[in-house]
């Protein structure tokens, strides 16, 4: 008989049985296919993981005078968990820019402090501080006890949130926007008036490793997918943009109404902004009185916004800013996955360059090299921070990495060619941290990192190699289908590194945890070298040796005399495979598997060494191997003269 989960049983009997027997082989089989389904039922809640669902609805008022609002919220939160849920966090985001916060004390303390942020917390005026504040809060209709624990919000539940069920919260809060210090604020130093992030009540995520309601000291962000809908009321002059659609367009004008609509100027002083954003994990807006406000609409592409304070300093290069970004938005669609919403914008604020959903917010007094630069790493991160939704905050190389790696790889194709290797300038970053006695593993959390000197060179650089490296170890052909496949098996659904790292595994076929485990859980480094091309008779012996602690399949390519190549692969035991030929690459004439355990290994080259002009491992320089001198073999000057 056939059982759950697609298991067969079958039960042969030789000779007559007892009833007894026969009882207790019925029972035997039942429990089997009992098994057999649990079996089953837990594979599939592996494939499936569940994800939390929060759907907000929010109304603001912003005073542009005193800078302060208020607002309400209801927010929808669906458990799809299996766990039950006796208690809730939100963030507080702006509450960090206060004297003697968690994240002012960091910036005070630590080594090397951002220059951006330095003292400037501490030294805030009263009104220039952030604020944002609970007043009340209730789930479905009965209030709850809550506790301000400065930028999480602490709620403990009259009743517990069941699993698979879905619960109202709804809130009335207020807030005072900072002086610009750190990505949101009002009053920049380019003059915007206000750059909206983080600006309200946020739930806090919960997933398999449970919440993650980590405090906010500066780094990045970790959110739940949802549904926003979102009106603004502020004075009739600012222009907006940000997360969403807006849902009333021809009533608000600026821009963005439709083709020969006429807008009726409002007759009150305030005009509500109605935005509506599906499936992001977080919502921006951004005003200015004087913000330019131009379109361009992508041929079966999105509608691309462009937001900015036009001046001397920003006319010429935001004008050729808009085909560059559309050029960037086609090559990323095209190669690694469609962008999934109707629109992206770009709106000059914050204090550098940061992204979310459906926007940006970047500084925009650059030159034309800078600006197209950073707005095409902010839009990469729609694809890695903003669809694929890593968790910016406990494994922040997989957003970094993959989007400063996509970046050399966009700007390369839409901007200027790079001058030989592509990813060349995350290497040298990382190998000079390597070298620095200061790096820490890829695993440890975002605010924890001893240095930000150390940061930006790991999560950026090193997550960059991490992407790049694999392409070598798996093979390009591999690697672009598994970006492709990372794209469509998980978007929307909070991959972690170990799921990126299945998905590799299976379009190549091979065993990667290895990859994972010496370079993102560990500091260990990849030094191997040429040790020694002897004659053998008529064939030469090539001594090759692994210096560092961490092993790597090696692509070894022999020189001839006559200018021809070949190469010798040696992949890695525990790999359990081999990487196919790459295009553009020597003929590969020798596969033998390296043990990783051993710490050299010969192979015989059925050449005599008369005709071998030089050995070198790796001439395309994507193996992150920190000491390149050894591994090039010129066997003409190693050869005794006669």
């Amino acid at each position: 008989m056939r059982g759950l989960g697609g298991m067969t049983f079958c039960f042969i009997f030789q000779k007559k049985l007892n009833p007894k027997n026969m009882i207790r082989i019925t029972k035997l089989a039942t429990l089997t296919v009992l098994l057999a389904g649990f079996v089953s039922l837990q594979v599939w809640a592996q494939v499936e993981r569940w994800q939390q669902k929060a759907d907000y609805e929010m109304a603001v008022d912003m005073d542009v005078t005193t800078n302060t609002f208020k607002g309400t919220q209801k927010l929808h939160y669906t458990n799809n968990s299996p766990d039950t849920l006796t208690r809730v966090f939100y963030h507080l985001y702006f509450n960090a820019f206060q004297p003697n916060s968690m994240m002012d004390v960091r910036s005070r303390t630590i080594p090397d402090p951002d220059r951006r942020v330095g003292d400037r917390i501490f030294n805030l005026k009263p009104d220039e501080i952030g604020i944002l504040k609970t007043n009340s809060l209730t789930m479905n209709g009965k209030p709850v006890k809550f506790h301000h624990e400065e930028t999480i919000l602490e709620v403990d539940l009259v009743e517990p949130i069941l699993p698979n069920s879905t619960v109202v919260f709804e809130m009335e809060f207020e807030g005072q926007v900072p002086l610009q210090v750190r990505r949101s604020g009002r009053d920049s130093a380019e003059g915007v008036r206000l750059s909206m992030a983080q600006w309200y009540p946020k739930m806090a995520a919960y997933d398999v490793r449970g919440w993650h309601a980590n405090p906010y000291i500066g780094r990045e962000f970790y959110g739940n997918f949802g549904n926003f809908d979102v009106k603004i009321t502020i004075d009739k002059d600012y222009v907006l943009g940000g997360t969403g659609y807006l849902q009333n367009a021809n009533e608000i004008g600026h821009g963005y109404q439709d083709a020969g609509v006429t807008v009726a100027k409002p007759t009150g002083k305030t005009l509500t902004w109605h935005f509506v954003a599906p499936d992001v994990h977080d919502f921006m807006w951004a005003a200015d009185p004087k913000f330019t406000h131009e379109k361009v609409q992508m041929e079966n592409g999105p509608m691309l916004h462009f937001l900015y304070i036009k001046s001397d300093k920003t006319e010429e290069n935001w004008e050729k800013l808009k085909g560059y970004t559309a050029d960037a938005m086609a090559f990323m669609s095209a190669n690694f996955g469609e962008y999934p919403y109707k629109q992206f914008s770009v709106i000059q604020g914050g204090d550098g360059g940061m992204e979310y959903p459906m926007a940006t917010l970047i500084t925009g007094h650059r030159n034309l090299r800078s600006l197209v630069g950073v707005t095409v790493h902010e839009m990469i991160h729609m694809w890695y921070y903003g669809v694929l939704g890593f968790n910016e905050s406990s494994e922040a190389w997989l957003d970094e990495g993959f989007t400063t790696w996509g970046t050399d790889i966009v700007m390369d194709a839409v901007f200027q060619k790079a001058n030989g290797f592509v990813v060349d300038g995350s290497y040298r970053s990382y190998f000079r941290l390597a070298a620095s006695g200061n790096e820490e593993p890829l695993t440890t959390h975002a605010d924890h990192y001893n240095l930000n000197s150390a940061y930006g060179p790991a999560v950026y650089s090193k997550g960059a190699v991490f992407v790049e490296q694999m392409a070598y170890v798996i093979g390009k052909e591999n690697f672009n289908k598994a970006m492709l496949r990372l794209w469509n098996d998980w978007k929307f659904k909070h991959p972690t590194g170990h799921d990126v790292i299945r998905v590799f595994e299976r379009v190549s076929g091979l065993e990667l945890d290895w990859y994972y485990d010496y370079f993102i859980a560990s500091t260990k480094t990849v030094d191997y070298g040429v040790k020694a091309v002897e004659a053998q008779g008529d064939q030469t012996k090539i001594t090759l040796e692994r210096v560092g602690y961490m092993p790597m399949p090696l692509d070894v390519v022999v020189t001839y005399v006559d200018g021809s190549q070949e190469m010798i692969y040696l992949p890695l035991v525990i790999m359990r495979g081999e990487k196919p030929e790459e295009a553009g690459m020597p003929k590969r004439v020798m596969t033998e598997k390296w043990p990783w355990t051993n710490y050299t290994k010969d192979v015989v080259l059925n050449k005599p060494i008369s005709q071998i002009k030089s050995v070198e491992i790796d001439p395309s320089m994507r193996l992150a191997d920190v000491n390149r001198s050894n591994n090039t073999f010129e066997v003409s000057v190693a050869m005794p003269q006669r």
